[in-house]
């Protein structure tokens, strides 16, 4: 059941005019970034007004009522203001543990976006990373690896933790770095110096934990060895 708040936001009351309501789903598609909103909504302004007092019109104009009440579901997500969202919220405040850690590798996607406030476009990024064997080891790598940006990265910090098997994950993604030989590692395509330094850190220090692991180690800049993570 739709839940018509006092929290819909103007832009949603806006999208019942007709003519003019196509407008308020082109402001959803610039703050979605979608391009394809956009250019829905000022096509059904467009032709509203080519067709004017028409059925055509009348078809359009409930097309952007059905379009925007999907819509308003999607910003309540983001937004946080969602019943599944404040429901989430305040079960993890009747735990009596507000600090107890969400771990990003075992995690839900509801758990990615109705406890630690995620935007659905992000959650959905991580868990298609997740979903194709990759398994996170370190907060900097939400931004290096699945792209969120560094004001998330600063309020995920305190808020999640990492659980890897690193030896069942050997032969995947950058934890190759850990079991190639130097042989293996310049067949792969890195330089002869690059492999060299990754091995010698590796045999002094043991296995790296992460990507940003391997980046202070080494020193060695993440472009010299990208193609493996």
């Amino acid at each position: 059941m739709f839940n018509f708040s006092n929290h819909s936001p103007k832009w949603f009351w806006f999208a019942f005019l007709p003519f003019f309501g196509g407008l308020a789903i082109a402001y959803v598609g610039n703050k979605f970034k979608n391009n394809n909103l956009i250019g829905l909504g000022v096509t059904s302004v467009i032709m509203s007004f080519i067709l004017g007092y028409s059925e055509v019109v009348l078809l359009i104009w409930l097309a952007q009522i059905g379009t925007a009440f999907y819509l308003k579901k999607q910003w309540d997500v983001r937004s946080g203001n969602n019943q599944n969202s404040l429901k989430a919220r305040r079960t993890r405040k009747l735990s009596g543990n507000p600090q107890e850690k969400i771990d990003i590798n075992t995690c839900s996607k509801d758990d990615l976006v109705y406890c630690l406030d995620l935007p659905i476009v992000y959650a959905n990024d991580i868990d298609a990373i997740r979903s194709q064997g990759y398994l996170f080891t370190h907060v900097e790598e939400l931004h290096e690896i699945a792209g969120l940006p560094e004001n998330y990265i600063r309020k995920l910090s305190p808020l999640v933790t990492f659980s890897y098997d690193i030896n069942k994950e050997a032969d995947v993604s950058w934890r190759r770095l850990n079991s190639y030989s130097l042989e293996e590692l310049i067949q792969e395509g890195l330089d002869t110096k690059v492999a060299q330094k990754i091995v010698e850190e590796r045999q002094i220090n043991g296995g790296y934990k992460s990507v940003i692991d391997v980046q202070i180690r080494t020193g060695l800049p993440l472009n010299s060895y990208r193609h493996l993570i």
